[in-house]
């Protein structure tokens, strides 16, 4: 499994976007926290805190635009 060190000033829909930069990201953070539960409380991270970042599984809906599909 992959980890992420957070910045100064990192929140979760920030972390999502750089982790999973195709995917439309922010609406991911749910999966983040999901896997970090003990950060659920955390709005605005400081620097160095490492999470925890599981591979995204996100199914492809056929009724998108090719460029938006994975």
């Amino acid at each position: 499994m992959k980890t992420y060190r957070t910045v100064q000033g990192d929140t979760w829909d920030i972390i999502a976007l750089k982790v999973y930069p195709n995917l439309g990201a922010e609406k991911l953070m749910h999966v983040l926290l999901r896997e970090n539960p003990e950060h659920q409380e955390t709005i605005i991270f400081g620097a160095n805190v490492e999470l925890r970042i599981p591979a995204a599984d996100i199914p492809v809906v056929s009724s998108l635009p090719p460029w938006k599909r994975r």
